[in-house]
């Protein structure tokens, strides 16, 4: 065997003497932080901007889809539960909606937590309808939390996304 500094046949070596001179990614000393990450050279982007773009968007669609449950209250024939239901559950939409977009154009990350309870209570207007036994607006507050369900899901796995990648590259988001 060839071995060109010997440091592996001594048992009394430190870990230090027996590390090569590069390190082992192999770009040169000094390239990892103390997780052991290589840091790149800082051009890999955060989240792609074509998504980032839309995504006040979805937030502000959200919204109005909340607005419209919550109005859909006063337009159908709703009995008692269901009229506060929608009444409800459309204004929380509604805020929370309104809540992401503003953070989104105020440069700061989606929350993960809301646009998650948004995406919940969509699946909550999935199923209120055959709960409460509606016949006007049935298929409204249906398709409602269809929508709903969907942007707000993907509001949320946007957050998280966008959320690891800043985590990862050490700058927590807020």
């Amino acid at each position: 065997m060839n071995d060109s500094n010997g440091d592996d046949r001594r048992p009394d070596a430190s870990p230090e003497d027996r590390r090569p001179a590069e390190a082992e990614s192999g770009a040169g000393t000094g390239d990892r932080d103390g997780r052991g990450r290589d840091p790149g050279d800082g051009s890999a982007p955060i989240a792609s901007e074509e998504r980032r773009r839309h995504t006040p968007l979805i937030s502000a669609a959200v919204a109005a889809i909340g607005a419209w449950v919550a109005v859909s209250a006063l337009v159908y024939d709703f009995g008692a539960a269901a009229l506060w239901n929608n009444a409800l559950v459309g204004s929380v939409v509604l805020v929370a909606g309104a809540y992401n977009c503003y953070r989104l154009i105020n440069g700061v990350p989606l929350s993960v937590g809301v646009a998650s309870l948004v995406a919940i209570l969509g699946i909550w207007l999935i199923v209120a309808p055959a709960l409460f036994g509606m016949t006007d607006g049935f298929w409204s507050t249906l398709v409602s939390g269809l929508l709903v369900a969907g942007l707000a899901g993907y509001d949320a796995y946007e957050a998280r996304a966008a959320r690891s990648v800043a985590i990862d590259r050490g700058t927590e988001a807020p």
